[in-house]
C-alpha cells in the first residue's frame, strides 16, 4: 500500500481517467473501528499510501472511502505499522459488518458520481 501510486498512476493514464474519477478505499487509524466516511481531497494524515497516490497522480483530488480501524495505544511507528498490518482484534462478525459498510459507501460514491447532477457529497 505504501507505494500504491506506482501502479495506480499508470492505470489512471491507461484508462484516461480524470483525477476526480479515481476512488481509493483505505484503512484509517484516525477513525474508530467500524466508522466509514467518504470524501474527495483533503489531508493525508501521514498515510504513506495516500502520499504515494498524491505524488503519482499529481494531486489529492481523488475520492476516498476511509475505513476506520482504530488506533493503537502507542504512537511508535513500529506499533502503528503492526496494528494496521496485523489481524483485527474484533470478531469476525464485526469485521464483516465493517466490510459491508465500506461496500455501501463505495456504492454510494460511485452512484453519486454517475448521477446527472454531479453534486458534492
Amino acid at each position: 500500500m505504501n507505494d500504491v501510486g506506482r501502479s495506480v498512476g499508470p492505470a489512471r493514464g491507461a484508462y484516461r481517467l480524470a483525477l476526480e474519477r479515481v476512488l481509493v478505499i483505505h484503512d484509517e487509524i484516525d477513525l474508530p473501528f467500524g466508522e466509514v466516511r467518504s470524501r474527495t481531497g483533503g489531508g493525508l494524515a501521514g498515510h504513506n499510501g495516500l502520499k504515494s497516490l498524491r505524488r503519482e497522480l499529481g494531486g489529492d483530488g481523488f475520492s476516498r472511502v476511509r475505513v476506520g480501524v482504530g488506533r493503537p495505544d502507542s504512537t511508535d511507528p513500529e506499533a502503528v505499522s503492526a496494528w494496521v498490518l496485523g489481524r483485527f482484534r474484533e470478531s469476525a462478525e464485526q469485521v464483516r459488518e465493517l466490510i459491508e459498510r465500506a461496500c455501501d459507501a463505495v456504492e454510494a460514491v460511485v452512484l453519486e458520481e454517475l448521477a446527472p447532477s454531479g453534486g458534492e457529497r
